[in-house]
């Protein structure tokens, strides 16, 4: 699948209900990272066009796009993991043949899928602190909780993703890095 085909229209290689699951989810994430690219823009050339035009900034503009930081951050965390764009470190990885790389990518992918799973959990229970608090933005007087909803919300598309890539290395010869992205090499100038 080339690069282009990824990311205009994405359909998952997963069978079954699996790859449905997975397709509504890599929709999703587009819509959420493209709109919340496309606000944070709108917002920040509003504000600078009022400070220039009015004398003033709008007062509003540095809390939506911290709501906007956050939503984009947890969102853009699965739309990696799904792409095979995460950091690897890979230098044992390499040395093993085939399987052994197959083997190793789903240790890998179940230990983060598990830790993905845990760190949501932990979220939940800090957004349940923050909703005891009680505050609010000052400007938009938004409570502060529904900010971080994104947080567990991207941890844990994140693991299901991973696990996803668990079991998409389970059911397949080859290696895959996410479920539609083999483990390749391609050496050419343009990426030195």
């Amino acid at each position: 699948m080339t690069e282009e085909n990824s990311e205009k229209d994405y359909r998952s290689t997963l069978p079954g209900p699996l790859g449905i699951i997975d397709t509504w989810i890599s929709r999703g994430e587009s819509v959420i990272l493209a709109l919340g690219v496309i606000l944070m823009a709108v917002n920040t050339v509003a504000n600078v066009i009022s400070r220039f035009v009015f004398g003033e900034s709008l007062h509003f503009s540095e809390e939506i796009n911290r709501i906007l930081i956050v939503m984009i951050t947890f969102a853009g965390i699965g739309y990696a993991a799904r792409h095979g764009r995460h950091i690897r470190m890979s230098a044992f990885y390499d040395m093993l043949p085939t399987g052994g790389r197959r083997w190793l990518m789903i240790g890998i992918c179940l230990f983060t899928a598990i830790v993905m799973f845990v760190l949501c959990y932990y979220s939940i229970g800090y957004i349940q602190t923050l909703y005891g608090r009680g505050r609010v933005l000052p400007s938009l007087s938004i409570p502060v909780w529904l900010i971080y909803v994104w947080v567990p919300v991207g941890f844990a598309i994140t693991g299901i993703q991973y696990l996803l890539t668990a079991i998409k290395n389970l059911t397949s010869h080859d290696v895959y890095l996410s479920t539609h992205v083999i483990d390749s090499y391609t050496d050419t100038e343009t990426e030195v």
